[in-house]
Parts: structure tokens; C-alpha cells; sequence
């Protein structure tokens, strides 16, 4: 049997996430995968295949285009990707807050006959988030405690002293859509969970700077017709992004894995 041809993958962003996913997609021979493109605005020698513009990274011919950037990025290049037929795995899903951008990047999917792929990133269960709405949600919960530093440039700076914080501070609760504007970098996981589960406007959020803890916790709760569901789990934060769990790129990692895999979980 002849093997499949190589995955041929373009990168919008070239920080920690994007540099992590390369570095574990080198270590799993069994995937067949080629970098196409790395668009970045930064030079950096390390890294081949630099493109400076969307258009050069759709030159370079990828299969699957992987956003490891920010939201910007993804309002100012998801549509493109989209109507040129190439699937568009995000990660700063926080980005789809806003209303208009989800609508944007939906139609945009529909007229290239691509998928808007979104990963699940530091965060589990939300197969079964998924699957609990189908049978009827009632509340869901998401819960993000991170060390104090993991916030900095954040609005919880003007809300805590984070450097000498010595027990937990809770300093936001709302919704997920707030949450996900005021917190841009930090909350794609509650974005995540809303999309999965009651939409941005009903999901509820509380942030919490922590200094009791090494790891970023993040902790979901939904109660539903097919019960009642929590699930914790202590990331360990990305040498490169303290904001950001290492399990974020292993995410993408296996939503790649998915795409040539004869066998899929």
C-alpha cells in the first residue's frame, strides 16, 4: 500500500506554542509531515521558512493551516485561510467572543468548503461537554486558577498586587465573553468550554490568582440530563508562555495526528 503523502503544515505565529508543536511533531515518525510556512512578523534565524504575509504561507501549498498567535491574528487572516479551502485549526479561540468574527469565519468555512477546526487546547472534557448538550445542559461552570505571575499584563494587575500576593485572590466572575475580552491571553480555555456547552453569554467564569500552586489549574463543572460532571487538571505551564499550559500544543499535536491517522480516538 502506498503511504499517505505528507502533511504539509503552515503556521501563523512562530512564539512558544507554535515552536512547541513543531518540536514534538519531529519526535513522532509516524506522522508524515512537512512545515510549509511560518508566518511571523519577527525574523528569527532558528526558524526556516519565514513568510512575512498570508498570502506567501498559502503559496508555500499547505494542507492545514495551525493560528498559534493571537486574536488579531485571527481576525485578520481566518477568513483568507477559509475561503481558499484550507482547513484552519485555531487556538486563540477567545478570539470568537466576538460575535460577528464567529459569523465572519463560519461563512467564510462554508463558501471554501474548509473546516474552522478549534482546538480543545489546556482543557478536557469537552468531548463530554459536547455530547451533554445534545442531551440538555443546565449549568456550566469553568474555574482558572494560575500562579500570580501568569497574569501579569493582565487587568488583575490593577486589580491584586500579584508580587506579593500570599493567599488565593479571586478577581474576576462573569461570563465567558467578558472574560474572554478582558483576558485575552488567558482565557481561551473559557472560550473553549462555551463553545462546547451553553454559548459565551450563560457560561459562567471565575479567575483566580493563586500562589499556593506551581501548575495552572483549570476546573470544569456542568450538571445536565445526563448528570452531574467535574473534571480538574494541573497543567504544567509552557517554559516559553507561563500564561499557557504545555498541553496546548500536544492539543494541536493530535488534532494533526487526526488527519493522516488510520485509527482515531
Amino acid at each position: 500500500m502506498t503511504p499517505p503523502a505528507p502533511l504539509r503544515i503552515g503556521f501563523i505565529g512562530d512564539g512558544g506554542i507554535s515552536r512547541s508543536v513543531r518540536a514534538t511533531l519531529a519526535k513522532l515518525p509516524t506522522l508524515a509531515f512537512e512545515i510549509s510556512g511560518v508566518l511571523s512578523r519577527h525574523r528569527n534565524d532558528s526558524t526556516p521558512l519565514i513568510v512575512r504575509d498570508i498570502e506567501a504561507l498559502l503559496a508555500c501549498g499547505a494542507d492545514i493551516v495551525v493560528e498559534c498567535a493571537s486574536h488579531e491574528a485571527v481576525a485578520a487572516y481566518g477568513e483568507t485561510v477559509l475561503r481558499r479551502g484550507v482547513p484552519l485549526i485555531v487556538v486563540s479561540i477567545g478570539s470568537l467572543a466576538d460575535a460577528q468574527l464567529y459569523d465572519r469565519l463560519r461563512d467564510a468555512a462554508l463558501a471554501g468548503e474548509a473546516k474552522l477546526i478549534l482546538a480543545p487546547g489546556a482543557i478536557g472534557g469537552i468531548d463530554a461537554l459536547a455530547a451533554a448538550r445534545l442531551g440538555g445542559l443546565d449549568r456550566v461552570c469553568y474555574r482558572g486558577r494560575k500562579p500570580p505571575l501568569a497574569w501579569a499584563k493582565t487587568p488583575a494587575e490593577t486589580l491584586l498586587d500579584l508580587a506579593t500576593l500570599s493567599e488565593p485572590a479571586v478577581f474576576y466572575r462573569g461570563n465567558a465573553r467578558e472574560a474572554a475580552r478582558g483576558y485575552p491571553k488567558n482565557s481561551n480555555v473559557a472560550a473553549t468550554v462555551a463553545l462546547a456547552g451553553l454559548g459565551f453569554d450563560r457560561t459562567e467564569v471565575e479567575l483566580v490568582a493563586d500562589p499556593t500552586i506551581q501548575h495552572n489549574i483549570h476546573e470544569l463543572s456542568f450538571v445536565g440530563a445526563d448528570g452531574r460532571f467535574e473534571l480538574s487538571i494541573a497543567g504544567v505551564p509552557s517554559p516559553d508562555n507561563p500564561r499557557t499550559s504545555m498541553l496546548t500544543a500536544h492539543s494541536i499535536v493530535r488534532l494533526l495526528f487526526t488527519m493522516r491517522a488510520p485509527v482515531v480516538i
